[in-house]
């Protein structure tokens, strides 16, 4: 979900990871998925169970009133299990084969090693949703597909990034903003914010890994190619590292700790812009109300012409467990909910769920103006980058490599190591723990 608790998704997956790490390679099954293939023409009826948290909850609730009556003789029950727990109970369920609902939500973070582990965990729901698939965000739709192309973990919400920036402070110092089009750009506007106001370029958390990960998913790379074996040390990597190790070292960026620091670095205005998903816009107007009409939104800058303004940062998706009692009501109530652009968009307009589904994107409320931006629609902006997302590969070791790499970009930002050095180390330092391959 869009919420604060997106932010820790990646530590979600970690201690799912120690949950799953007794079982045998390739995971348990957690049921059959093979005994189940879904009909999109099946008649339903019964009940199902779902399981999500907070506003995900609120939305799934809203939506199964109106399911139900639809299809008379259904019942859907929507369980707030509470963030804190979902992942505990969800590895357990899988790993025994039993205890899980008829639906589960599971975030785009923790997607991977859940299909990993749990190859027949899961329905594929490609016979319902196939048919739609260019209708989702790409990004989202590669993340929730296992390495056959099934999709296991339909996409819900997206985490689309752009880049915040505050109008007052470049307004301040002389600099055109919106003439910025590279991320060398922004460093040469960011260099004259600071000698002429004071301000940094950016707050980030360097030991949470200051948004390394975001920046290489501009440049279609991830930690791990489509073979699963380790890219963290690639010339793509290496350019992000010496990017951000050169910024700090201008002293362009202000070191945050946490999601608390972030928060608290906003409302001091200690800095021009934030590259940040969506939610963000939701986080500034109930945290620092105080900014209302200095804020700005625009795509990222790219590292080369004609390169990807954005990445994505959280988000979730909707998977049927292949235990589940009913299957075929489970996956109608899925397709019901996340292929269809005026429910994605009700859940966008009443719990601030921004919509994987592309057609729901062109709902009138995307182009509305928003006062707390001085009145720039900027819903918009996210709305025409999602569909350009670039498309990564994560593995069932992503959370490790998350960490490894939190602790390379520390070594470089902070300590003064290296770049390519850090990174070819902590890519040896992951091949040995994992057993993967490097890249070559």
């Amino acid at each position: 979900m869009t919420t604060k608790k997106t932010l820790i998704g990646v530590a979600a997956l970690a201690a799912a990871s120690v949950a799953l790490g007794g079982c045998a390679a390739g995971g348990v099954p957690g049921g059959s998925a093979g005994s189940t293939v879904l009909d999109p023409d099946a008649a339903l009826d019964g009940e199902i169970t779902v399981w999500s948290w907070d506003v995900g909850a609120v939305a799934l609730e809203r939506l199964a009133a109106d399911f139900e009556k639809e299809h008379e003789g259904t019942k859907v029950t929507v369980v707030d299990v509470g963030y804190d727990n979902a992942y505990d109970k969800m590895s357990v369920g899988f790993q025994a084969g039993t205890g899980l609902p008829d639906v589960v939500t599971i975030e785009t973070d923790a997607a991977p090693g859940y299909i990993t582990q749990f190859p027949t965990g899961m329905l594929d729901l490609s016979p319902l949703l196939g048919e739609d698939e260019k209708d989702f965000d790409p990004f989202k739709w590669s993340a929730g597909s296992d390495a056959d192309g099934a999709l296991r973990i339909a996409p819900w919400d997206s985490g689309t990034v752009a880049m915040f920036y505050r109008t007052d402070i470049v307004e301040e110092a002389g600099v055109d903003i919106e003439a910025v089009r590279t991320w060398d750009d922004l460093i040469a506007a960011g260099k004259v914010i600071k000698q002429k106001t004071g301000h940094t370029l950016m707050s980030t958390d360097i030991a949470a890994g200051a948004g390394f990960q975001a920046r290489l998913q501009q440049l279609g790379q991830g930690l791990f190619n489509e073979k699963g074996e380790i890219t963290i040390d690639s010339p793509e990597a290496v350019r992000v590292l010496t990017m951000l190790t050169e910024m700090n070292e201008a002293g362009l960026i202000k070191n945050v700790t946490g999601w608390d620091g972030r928060v608290t670095s906003a409302k001091d205005g200690d800095s021009a812009i934030t590259p940040e998903a969506v939610w963000w816009i939701g986080t500034l107007q109930g945290d620092a109300p105080e900014h209302s009409g200095t804020y700005g939104v625009l795509p990222l800058p790219v590292f080369d012409e004609g390169g990807a303004r954005t990445s994505n940062n959280g988000g979730s998706g909707l998977a049927v467990p292949a235990q589940a009692k009913n299957p075929q009501l489970a996956a109608a109530f899925v397709d019901y909910v996340l292929a269809d652009a005026g429910n994605q968009a009700s859940m966008m307009k009443n719990e601030g769920l921004f919509p994987s589904y592309l057609p729901a994107l062109q709902d009138d409320q995307f182009s509305e103006p928003v006062d707390y931006f001085g009145g720039q629609p900027v819903y918009e902006v996210f709305a025409e980058l999602t569909a350009e997302i670039p498309p990564i590969v994560y593995t069932s070791d992503s959370a490790e490599a998350t960490d490894i790499v939190a602790n390379a970009v520390s070594a470089a930002m902070l300590n003064g190591g290296d770049p390519a050095t850090v990174l070819a180390d902590a890519a040896k330092q992951l091949a040995t723990s994992t057993g993967r391959d490097i890249a070559k």
